[in-house]
Order: structure tokens, then sequence, then C-alpha cells
């Protein structure tokens, strides 16, 4: 009965669709981390004895059952914050989760081409394989790296690796856990992986153990002022007054309990030089109560153009540390697509609003950039979007802590905003960091060095999260060298099997 329903035809295909929306039911909120596994099972399964054009279809439907479920939030962006009909807003989500799902497709051709005829390609091979294409989600087209199987683990064993491996080596556990598993009735070829799996969670739960960070200094009080201002109102002109007033009454008694106030991204609707007299009113009352203001605040970099003479005006979203006199300022670096600025711009301005939002024309700020420094704390600073690329988000070894700055409100009452502070989770854990997480309207936290949320608001209120952060010093592996370890153990493991399958056939 199985093997008819993974042969090829619809039986299969549908079967694919819904192991791929397990791996969303993994994530946050649902957080049922075996599904995730238990998805991988399925479609190590359902790519057995299929060509290699079979597969890719197969691999197709597989990755619209991930994405059509796990990015059914990009529909409220457009919808209800765009000015998108339902019809066109859910066919340009529809389609961006088509288009996506081409990436499982090229997983599927090449996997049952190049990878599974080989020995060890149906376990090491698969994991390896797995881990690629979620890298090519990491850049292709500016990246969309969301729905990591990886993610899944905060609360496993296999958290242990984090600071070790990253997400991608996570991912590679994780996959060769279920490959292993889906050819285990072949016990003696794959005992090998079988073995590799168990040593890996058991591994796992040992590495949490080790303390790869060290506390600095004493713990921080801060304060993250959570406003809720509505979107369709926050960048109303009318209301500008109004939301200056809200921020400094909510303000107003966390100074003397606070080293640091924090306001979300974008929480000042107007650039940083037209605001500039409420932000030194407000740095000067922090300064006289031995306290820091942190904001997230649009910027203008006037300068000359491309041709030398001239005027040349750039706008970008930033961070801004008020402190001791002082204003220091952290640009965002990876833009969202058509939320900071429209690709082909000269032919989509206009068509619809969703390609009009306000504030759609950021430049990208510098790559490197030095920490923002209030209260002693330097902080790796990381805005909305950014925070899911763990490479950008990673910790200078001079940092402290990571903070990031977002608005959420474009989700509504979806699951992104939850997927995305999953992810934040896992930048903590990663870099034994604690993360600061100040939001317009929800998911505000702290989180600890081990990517535990130590202290949360209700989304969708009015409210202050005041609490206290442990700063750290000292680095993880991760941290140390990102991401290119894992990455390069699967660009082995791929390299080295049809060498060893020629050993093999040799003897």
């Amino acid at each position: 009965m199985a093997r008819k329903l993974c042969a090829p035809g619809w039986p299969g295909h549908l079967l694919a669709l819904i192991a791929g929306t397990l791996i969303t039911l993994s994530l946050a909120p649902f957080d049922y981390w075996p599904l995730g596994i238990l998805s991988l099972i399925a479609l190590h399964g359902l790519l057995d004895n299929l060509s290699p054009h079979q597969a890719a279809w197969r691999g197709w439907w597989y990755g619209v059952g991930l994405f059509g479920s796990g990015i059914s939030w990009i529909y409220v962006s457009i919808h209800d914050y765009g000015a998108a009909s339902g019809p066109l807003a859910g066919g340009l989500t529809g389609s961006f989760a088509l288009a996506l799902a081409l990436m499982h497709a090229g997983l599927g051709y090449g996997y049952a081409r190049w990878i599974r005829p080989l020995r060890g390609g149906r376990t090491a091979g698969f994991a390896a394989w797995w881990v690629l294409w979620e890298w090519v989600r990491l850049w292709l087209l500016t990246g969309f790296p969301w729905l990591y199987v990886g993610y899944a683990h905060l609360d496993t064993p296999l958290a242990g690796w984090a600071p070790v491996v990253g997400i991608y080596g996570l991912g590679f556990i994780v996959a060769l856990t279920a490959a292993a598993l889906a050819t285990a009735h072949h016990w003696r070829r794959t005992l090998p992986a079988l073995l590799a799996s168990l040593i890996c969670w058991a591994g796992g739960a040992g590495l949490q153990r080790i303390d790869w960070t060290q506390p600095d200094g004493r713990p921080r009080q801060v304060a993250l002022v959570q406003a809720n201002i509505p979107q369709q109102l926050k960048w109303d002109r009318e209301q500008y007054e109004a939301t200056l007033h809200l921020y400094r009454n909510m303000s107003a008694p966390l100074w003397e309990r606070a080293h640091i106030v924090i306001w979300p991204e974008a929480a000042i609707t107007n650039f940083y030089d037209n605001a500039r007299d409420f932000l030194d009113d407000q740095a000067d009352v922090a300064r006289q109560r031995g306290s820091s203001l942190i904001t997230g605040i649009p910027t203008l970099l006037r300068g000359a153009d491309s041709d030398g003479d001239g005027d040349e005006t750039t706008m970008r979203n930033s961070a801004a540390v008020l402190a001791d006199g002082r204003t220091d300022f952290y640009h965002k670096r990876h833009l969202v697509p058509f939320g900071e600025y429209v690709p082909l711009e000269s032919q989509l301005r206009g068509l619809i609003q969703f390609f009009d939002l306000p504030m759609s024309d950021f430049r990208a700020g510098p790559d490197r950039q030095p920490p923002l420094t209030a209260a002693d704390v330097k902080f790796a600073t990381s805005i909305c979007y950014e925070v899911v690329y763990p490479d950008i988000a990673r910790a200078g070894a001079d940092s402290t802590a990571l903070l990031t700055l977002s608005n959420d409100a474009w989700f509504g009452r979806s699951i992104g905003p939850l997927q995305h502070l999953q992810m934040a989770q896992m930048r903590a854990l990663e870099n034994g960091r604690p993360m600061i997480r100040a939001t317009g309207n929800g998911v505000t936290a702290l989180v600890d060095a081990k990517g535990r949320i130590t202290a949360r608001i209700p989304q969708f209120e009015r409210a202050v999260l005041l609490g206290s952060f442990q700063p750290m010093t000292g680095e993880t592996p991760f941290m140390r060298f990102g991401t290119w370890p894992a990455l390069a153990f699967c660009g082995a493991v791929l390299a080295l099997l049809p060498g060893i399958n020629r050993q093999y056939a040799l003897k």
C-alpha cells in the first residue's frame, strides 16, 4: 500500500503536499517539533524510485505545502495594509508560494539524478542536499530564509548544537535523522547513519551543559515600549504629534527605573533631522536620570550624486542611540523587497497601492557597522527582517548583547510574528548573547543567552516590558566562524560521495 501511494501520480503528490505542511506545524506557534522529522521521512519515501523529472514534480508539491501553509501571513500584509483586493492579495501570495516551491522541485530533481544513486546518498547525501537548498533560499533573489526545519529544536537536545554549528548544522542533523529512520529497514546499510544520528542527539544534550559565554558585569534594567499604534494610522501625518505625545508619556515613568529605554522600528514616523528637537529633549531627560534611549527612526543622508555633482538624498531605515550626550546610528543593511524598496521601480510604481507603501524607497546601509553602545552594553543590532539572516545578525566579538527592532504590525494576527520571534531566539542561542526584541505591537520580548524567553508582553496591547538582561562576553564557535563550517561540511559530503562510490566499485 505504501509503495503504491509513493508511486508517480496524484496520490503521491497529495501526500507530498500534506508532508510539506508538517514543517509549518513543527515551528512556532504550533511547536510540534517531531512533525518536522516526520515531514522529511515522508519526503524521503516519496522521492524514492522516481525518475528525476517525476521527483521534481513531487518536490514541487512538497514545496507548495510548505510555503502555502508557512507564509500565509504575507496575504495580511498585501490585503490589510497594502490595500489590495482579496483575490489580488491571494493571487500574489499564492504566486510567491508557487515560485518558492520551485526550489524544492530542484531539490527533488537533483536528489533523484545525482544523490540517491550513490552509496550513502540516501542518508548523508540526502541531509547535505537538503541543507544546500536551505542555503540557496538564503540568497537567491535577495533571499527568503524562512521555515528552516532546525528552528523547531530550540527546546530539544539538538539545541546544544546551535552555538557550535548554527541553524544549517541543525538542519543537517534533523535531515540525517529523518533519512536514517526512513531507511532503517535496511539497517546494515544505514547503521552508520543511525549511529551518527544517535550520537548527535546525545551529544547535543551534553553540549547544552557548556557555557560558551560568560556574564559581563551586572545585569541591566531595560524598558521596551510597545505603543500598539495601528498600522493604518502609523504613517498618517495628522497622527504624528499624537505619536510623539504617546511615546513621551509612556516613557516618562521609565527613565529612573531602567538603564535603557527602547522604542521599536520606525517608532518616530519622521526623519531624524525633522524630529531632532523632540529627541534631544527626550535624551536630556534620560541623561538627567541616568538612562539612555534607543529608537527606530528613518534617516536622510545627503551628498553628491554618482556623477560627483548635484545633491542625492538617501533614505535609510535606522536605529539611533541617544546616550551620554551623543547620537549614534545603525542603518539597516538588508532591505525587504516591496516593503522597503521596489524592484523594477519604474515599471511597478503606481500600478497598485501595494507598490507605493510608505517609506518604500530606502537604501541599504554599509555592511560593516560598529555596535550601538548604551549603559556600557554593546548591541549587535538588526532591524526587523535582518534577524532571520544568521550571518547578518551574528554578534561581533566586541558586542555583549543582541538588539532587534521590528514592526510586525504588517503581519496582523497571523503566525508570522511568532515565527519571527522564534528565529530571533535562535540568534541568541547561536551567539550566546541575550536578545532584546522591541516591536510596535508584539511580540516584544527578552531572550536570554540560551534562547529562552525570560519576559514578554501580549501582542496588540499598549504596554511596557520592564525587565533585566545579562550582557555576555566570550565567543561561541558559531559566533567566531558563522555558517560556513556547516555549509562547507555539507559541500564536502556531496563532493566526497562519488569518490567513495568509485572506491567501492573498484573493490
